[in-house]
């Protein structure tokens, strides 16, 4: 008779485990040349890209995806999903919170992109996961919690990826939510970085590596993109002229604002009244 025991000592990700939790599960295939609103989750995001190809914009960059890849993004980070006509991007999302990338060589703390083969322990959870979600039979909630707990455990084990230690509120994190409050507030006043920086006592350098650090954009960035949010809704909605938009957004021209609204959503403000900016398929917030 053979007889082999193994003690297990279950302490080392029982902090990252214990916090994490599935909030949400989601899928979405588009069609034709498709772009979401760039927003932000209090919770992360994690993408498997089951087809096509595209791109994800993580603050003001770019960066390109393709099938079987993972995408995770941190809490509070503004980014959108690019799809393309020719391979429109299909995949399945997952909202954890309690989950936090970690600085290291291979990320900023913002976001990573994983390799994942189709056939690996994290696609089949990641399956498992959406086909219980589907099918809601009893008990599938605790079910596709202990998937992810399961498919965390591969990511850490078998990649780069890097959860975050237990966070803490920090003094940057609160200057930078400050500012960000104030720029809420007043985005559409004249904005410049001293003016941010004396709301929170510190120098308008430090403002610039902060904010950007916590949130993935500049501060002056960030005012824009409010002003060409709310243009959307004004251009969709309303009838009001292209310098009327402006001026009532703080921009200092209407030229401006068409510039600021062609870069940020990659076609002109009367384009995307005239209905070339709307999605045809798919999650509109991912």
């Amino acid at each position: 008779m053979s007889h082999r025991r193994f003690a297990m000592d279950t302490s080392g990700g029982d902090s990252i485990l214990s916090r994490a939790k599935l909030l949400n599960v989601s899928s979405a295939k588009y069609g034709g040349d498709w772009h979401s609103v760039p927003h932000t989750h209090s919770y992360a995001e994690l993408f498997y890209t089951l087809g096509g190809n595209g791109q994800f914009r993580i603050g003001d960059k770019l960066y390109p995806v393709h099938q079987n890849q993972l995408v995770i993004i941190s809490p509070n980070i503004i980014h959108t999903e690019v799809s393309y006509k020719v391979s429109p991007l299909e995949y399945i999302v997952l909202g954890i919170e309690g989950l936090e990338l970690s600085v290291d060589d291979n990320n900023d703390g913002r976001f990573c992109i994983i390799d994942c083969p189709g056939g690996g322990e994290i696609v089949s959870c990641l399956r498992n996961i959406y086909r219980e979600t589907v099918d809601q039979k009893p008990g599938y909630e605790l079910i596709c919690q202990a998937y992810m707990e399961i498919l965390i455990s591969h990511l850490m084990r078998s990649t780069s990826f890097a959860p975050a230690p237990e966070p803490a509120p920090s003094q940057v994190s609160r200057q930078c939510a400050a500012v960000r409050h104030y720029i809420d507030a007043h985005y559409k006043e004249p904005l410049n970085l001293d003016m941010l920086a004396s709301q929170a006592h510190v120098s308008k350098y430090y403002l610039a590596h902060a904010f950007k650090a916590e949130y993935g954009i500049s501060p002056i960035n960030y005012q824009i993109y409010l002003r060409i949010k709310e243009s959307r809704y004004l251009l969709r909605e309303t009838d009001m002229s292209l310098s009327q938009i402006s001026r009532i957004l703080g921009f200092s021209s209407a030229s401006y604002f068409s510039q600021s609204f062609r870069k940020a959503e990659g076609v002109s403000p009367l384009e995307f009244r005239n209905g070339a900016g709307g999605p045809t398929q798919g999650r509109k917030s991912g």
